[in-house]
């Protein structure tokens, strides 16, 4: 993503602040998202691709890049967060693919999830367990899901995941951010 949100900022003649205010965030926030300085979360790159009125993919990959058949072997995942990142980390998946309605990622939540904030974004979600076991926690309850279990949500219900046992639990998570001609930005993004 280095770069990629600012050179999609700079095409749309957006300053640094308007792209900050549309997406409901600091100014020095997205200037170290800018600089590679920090990794925004999906909810955070949800809402600069909606405020960059672009496709979640677009902060991934060039439109250049963009296919009709794209095949994402287990060894090319392009990691979207540092492998030591204490938090939860994602690989994407099929970033290539043009004219799709979700995203999908791996996911490997962290199993302290005290410090993870709840995230809530526009959209919807689906996670599916591909190895070990979850916690997929909301403010009033938690949900736990083991392997091959799947639970679909809508995604403005503020949420964070949380690995049980041993190991980090690898999920498959895909993001559908629609968007309706009413809709207005979201007020609750992180």
């Amino acid at each position: 993503m280095i770069n990629r949100v600012r050179q999609l900022r700079k095409e749309r003649l957006m300053t640094l602040e308007a792209l900050a205010t549309r997406a409901g965030v600091t100014k020095s926030y997205l200037s170290k998202v800018e600089r590679g300085q920090s990794m925004p979360s999906i909810a955070v790159a949800t809402a600069l691709a909606r405020a960059l009125d672009v496709h979640l993919d677009r902060l991934f990959v060039d439109s250049e890049q963009l296919t009709d058949v794209t095949v994402t072997r287990a060894g090319e995942r392009t990691p979207l967060t540092p492998g030591a990142e204490s938090g939860s980390r994602y690989e994407g998946i099929a970033l290539q693919a043009g004219s799709k309605q979700m995203t999908p990622f791996m996911l490997y939540p962290p199993h302290d999830a005290d410090e993870v904030p709840f995230r809530d974004h526009p959209g919807e979600e689906f996670l599916f367990v591909h190895q070990g076991g979850v916690d997929l926690l909301f403010p009033s309850r938690s949900i736990e899901l083991g392997s091959g279990d799947s639970v679909y949500f809508k995604a403005t219900t503020p949420h964070k995941v949380r690995s049980l046992g041993g190991r980090r639990a690898a999920v498959l998570l895909m993001v559908c951010d629609y968007r309706t001609e009413q809709e207005t930005p979201h007020p609750h993004l992180p």
